[in-house]
């Protein structure tokens, strides 16, 4: 019975136009928000991290994106709005879906030109302090930072390594027994 059903609806969905095809698919689909999140890293290999007021620990820039933005147009743009740095993006991104709160997380690592002598700050509200970590000395992180980090170790083990990055620490960062791919 539950099978004739589908079919039933499956050929009524063939039938619709595309614009209704998107209307079902959308009104039954989950929606997700995406954003973007910038582990911007000096030559010396400090990691930048900004403190929320809204927050407790420690994150990496980012933000979601708006309503026609790419997704690297993003990353400049929540850089330069939190920590006053004009960055560059590096290839490729991770991606991180959180199902529970319906998230899309593109992380990018991130440099920007050391030599102009940029002034890191912030005027929003947002963002109450922003301080250079060595990864040795990384302070215990927001969860999506954590996991931000992580899945750039995994699709980027280089970066885990350069990073020095071990299974001590990422247990201490993350204050669990989650352990990091490296």
């Amino acid at each position: 019975m539950i099978r004739r059903l589908h079919l039933l609806a499956l050929k009524a969905y063939r039938r619709l136009p595309v614009v209704g095809r998107r209307f079902v698919v959308r009104r039954l689909a989950p929606s997700y928000t995406v954003g973007a999140i910038c582990v911007i890293q000096r030559h010396d290999g400090a990691i930048l991290l900004v403190r929320l007021s809204y927050r407790s620990r420690w994150g990496f820039p980012g933000g979601l994106t708006k309503r026609g933005e790419s997704i690297e147009d993003c990353a400049r743009r929540e850089a330069l709005e939190e920590t006053g740095l004009q960055v560059e993006t590096l290839a490729p991104p991770a991606v991180v879906v959180a199902p529970g709160p319906r998230r899309v997380d593109v992380v990018f690592r991130c440099r920007f030109d050391e030599s102009a002598a940029p002034r890191v700050g912030s005027d929003s509200a947002e963002i109450v302090e922003l301080r250079w970590f060595q990864p040795s000395d990384l302070p215990q992180l927001q969860p999506e930072a954590a996991e931000a980090l992580m899945s750039l170790g995994r699709s980027q083990a280089e970066l885990a390594r350069h990073l020095g990055l071990s299974l001590h620490d990422s247990r201490r960062l993350t204050g669990t027994d989650r352990a990091w791919p490296v």
